[in-house]
């Protein structure tokens, strides 16, 4: 196996018809392929971003809303064995795969604990002259683009009325911004369900990476997503993207509306700019009892509604996060041209709970939920020596399909744990590189997530590949042997030349169905491509802890060399993100202190 270091430049987007006004949605689809065009990391240049780290202005990662309300939450034992009552436990982790324990009622504990296993900090970790935090949701280079906001009804010992919080996870504590109307919740959505807003500050990723800062904070909303998800699971919740919302109507429920006087400038600018420290909101995210799918949203009656909330009395002020600024301005252009419109038409659709495959349930060591997430650490390097078996592998993989196990039916539909969050088909696949599996040849294998792709996966990639089942491997997961050989060299270079994508036991390439996914579902489209990645990601994460090994996403990797070792042409399918899994090497000079309480400085 092997492929040139040069690679052609992928064509760009143009408008076939030359009009004096040009379709609005072709100049937003413009707009992001020159975007993900220009930042593409490529063997001879790397995508635009600082040259060197402004420590100075290193980005707060701690949003505060000065003046608002503190509501303290509750906190958690990490393991069962040291649990108070039956009600601070956890279900094992691998079980909630197959079903999900009874609903807990909504209440200031079970809310505490949905976002202490999600969103809230994992430990402090310390050395030298250093200090700095890690939270339960991974993030690109620790930094937390991420915001949350909790929108639910009247929670005793939080608030009377129905209210607006941002969470705070520096004091596991909620941030009151507003009182709601105490008709919204009855009015609109089912009984003991309540809603969870996420938003991201692009400046927290571009003071480190520049340009590619966007895509970075698309997969850290997946991984909230999917973090969320799994939250709720061990809680007897569902979730579901609110997809028919627009992003206004998801800036006014956030209260983000106090963020509008940010121009983006004519190109990258430096100075102080604190508006490029404003919010922009991504998704929302209905949290609901399982069992529950006999009810619909009327986005139009909701919508509605919500044009009232910019009458509230938000509550604080943004702290300011950094003194001075730069701004990548293409990141702002693409923000911009992929907010989502109202979808009136846009039906709310529960599909039942399937049960993921199972193979190896041997392979899970008994932890619980809370264990498993919030032991989850990204590793730095991987040791080169730790292999897994390969039933093992089968089964990390088998939780990696949207369909779960059982239905019959082709893998396409996102109906399993934490997939069936999303509102589409899976559009994500996986190019896996298996470098240390007992029982599996080494070399190039792919995961086909929506089985509506494999016919033109196989038509577009590579003429040789052999597109066969590996032995042993269960019918209901569709994976390929591609071609044979040692691929640690290979995965090496694509990861940036880093060692821990060959130092593994296989690191992998989430490929998505691109243009056509712009072009017939909208340019919406282009963030939630990301968003499905950390979602997987995230699953990858929690399943490596889980049988005793980790993992680490890989943001930075030559995006047209990867589409050459895969033999893909143009724009239909692009390789987003990269992982890898194996034996982490733990670094001793580093000393780990509890999450809470923690040093009382910011990290």
């Amino acid at each position: 196996m092997s492929f040139s270091s040069s690679s052609s430049p992928s064509p760009s987007i143009t408008n076939p018809k030359e009009d004096k006004t040009p379709n609005p949605d072709t100049q937003k689809l413009s707009q992001v392929i020159k975007y993900h065009n220009q930042t593409k990391h490529n063997f001879t240049n790397y995508a635009r971003g600082p040259r060197g780290l402004d420590w100075a202005n290193q980005p707060n990662p701690f949003r505060r809303y000065i003046s608002a309300p503190l509501l303290s939450l509750q906190h958690f034992p990490t393991d069962n064995q040291t649990a108070s009552s039956a009600a601070d436990s956890a279900p094992l982790y691998h079980s909630i795969f197959n079903s999900l324990p009874s609903p807990k009622p909504i209440s200031k504990s079970s809310i505490s604990q949905l976002f202490y296993d999600s969103l809230a900090l994992s430990a402090w970790k310390t050395t030298g002259f250093s200090t700095w935090s890690l939270r339960v949701n991974p993030s690109s280079g620790n930094l937390h683009p991420t915001e949350a906001y909790l929108i639910a009804p009247p929670i005793e010992s939080l608030s009377s009325s129905s209210f607006v919080a941002h969470y705070a996870p520096k004091e596991h504590a909620l941030e009151l911004r507003a009182t709601i109307p105490s008709d919204f919740f009855p009015k609109f959505f089912p009984r003991d369900s309540f809603l969870i807003g996420i938003s991201s500050i692009f400046w927290r990723e571009a003071w480190k990476y520049g340009e590619r800062a966007f895509r970075y904070c698309n997969h850290d909303v997946g991984h909230a997503i999917a973090a969320i998800a799994v939250a709720a699971a061990g809680l007897g919740w569902d979730v579901k993207l609110l997809d028919g919302l627009g992003h206004k109507e998801l800036e006014r429920l956030m209260g983000l509306e106090i963020y509008q006087s940010f121009q983006v400038p004519d190109g990258p600018i430096k100075g102080k700019i604190p508006d490029i420290e404003f919010e922009h909101s991504d998704c929302l995210l209905l949290v609901f009892p399982k069992g529950a799918t006999d009810f619909d949203v009327n986005y139009k009656e909701l919508s509605s509604a919500l044009m009232e909330f910019k009458n509230l009395d938000w509550k604080g002020k943004p702290n300011l996060l950094s003194k001075e600024h730069v701004c990548w301005d293409i990141i702002y252009r693409t923000a911009e041209a992929v907010k989502k419109p109202l979808t009136l038409g846009e039906r709310f659709l529960i599909d039942p709970f399937q049960g993921s495959g199972v193979c190896s349930d041997g392979s899970y060591k008994g932890f619980t939920v809370r264990e498993i997430v919030r032991k989850r650490r990204s590793a730095v390097d991987m040791d080169g020596v730790t292999k897994i078996d390969r039933e093992t592998f089968y089964q990390i993989l088998l939780h990696c399909v949207p369909s779960g196990s059982g239905t019959g039916e082709s893998q396409k539909r996102q109906l399993a744990l934490p997939f069936r969050v999303l509102s589409w088909d899976a559009e994500v696949h996986a190019a896996l590189f298996v470098h240390r599996v007992t029982g599996l040849p080494k070399g190039l294998y792919f995961l086909v997530r929506n089985e509506d792709h494999f016919h033109e996966l196989k038509k577009a990639t590579r003429a040789g590949f052999k597109w066969e089942k590996p032995e042993g491997c269960p019918d209901d997961l569709p994976l390929y042997e591609l071609a044979r050989g040692d691929c640690q060299q290979i995965a090496k270079q694509l990861s940036c030349h880093q060692d821990i994508a060959s130092d593994g036991c296989f690191s992998l390439g989430m490929v998505a169905h691109f243009e056509p996914t712009l072009r017939d579902k909208g340019v919406w489209m282009y963030p939630r491509l990301f968003w499905e990645t950390g979602v997987l990601g995230q699953v990858l994460y929690l399943e490596a802890h889980a049988v005793g090994i980790s993992a680490t996403g890989i943001g930075c990797f030559f995006d047209d060399p990867v589409h050459e070792v895969l033999g893909l042409r143009g724009l239909n399918f692009q390789s987003l993100y990269h992982f890898t899994v194996g034996g982490p090497v733990l670094d001793k000079r580093i000393m780990s202190l509890p999450a809470y309480p923690g040093p009382d400085i910011d990290a």
